[in-house]
């Protein structure tokens, strides 16, 4: 199986997540969401926008639009959780349509600028795609987490890859647009 391929399972695994999360989320009111719970950032509805800038941030770098660090000029940039729903989805195609795009594994060699607050770094689009996974699974599980204390119990997250999987992650893609 060749990394694009696996890359892209891997953009398609995010936006299947987000969404599952987010439509647990869903069931609870605004207050629930913006309730002070312990963990890095204070609030569901703030570790959801940090998702959302940084998705921003890194998926201007790898298609090159020039945005830069002007993804975070706003620290909250929605106030409902339906907002910040509807931009993640919209972040999650962009995200999927341009792993969709690659073309070869030497597109994943390539380097791109990120203009990060210290200043330029040229990152390959490889690892770049790789850190913004991992970072989208590390505050997606802190939102598990969170949810944890509400009345919501916190949706499975991790059945997406296996065959078996395949009959609801093929529901959710569909009803989100990425099939």
């Amino acid at each position: 199986m060749h990394a694009t391929r696996i890359l892209l399972g891997m953009a398609e695994n995010n936006a299947w997540s987000n969404e599952v999360l987010h439509r647990a989320l869903s069931g609870l009111t605004d207050g629930e969401v913006k309730a002070t719970r312990t963990s890095f950032f204070p609030t569901i509805h703030l570790t959801l926008t940090h998702i959302l800038l940084v998705d921003w941030f890194y998926i201007d770098g790898l298609t090159e639009s020039g945005r830069g660090r002007a993804a975070f000029e706003v620290d909250e940039p929605y106030a409902t959780l339906g907002e910040i729903t509807k931009a993640q989805r919209a972040s999650d195609r962009r995200l999927v349509e341009f792993v969709r795009s690659l073309d070869g594994e030497s597109a994943l060699e390539k380097k791109v600028k990120l203009l990060f607050r210290s200043g330029p770094a040229d990152e390959k689009v490889v690892n770049v795609l790789l850190h913004l996974f991992e970072h989208q699974i590390h505050h997606r599980g802190q939102v598990h987490a969170m949810m944890s204390g509400t009345k919501v119990t916190p949706p499975q997250l991790d059945e997406f890859f296996l065959d078996g999987d395949a009959p609801a992650r093929e529901v959710v893609m569909q009803e989100i647009g990425l099939r």
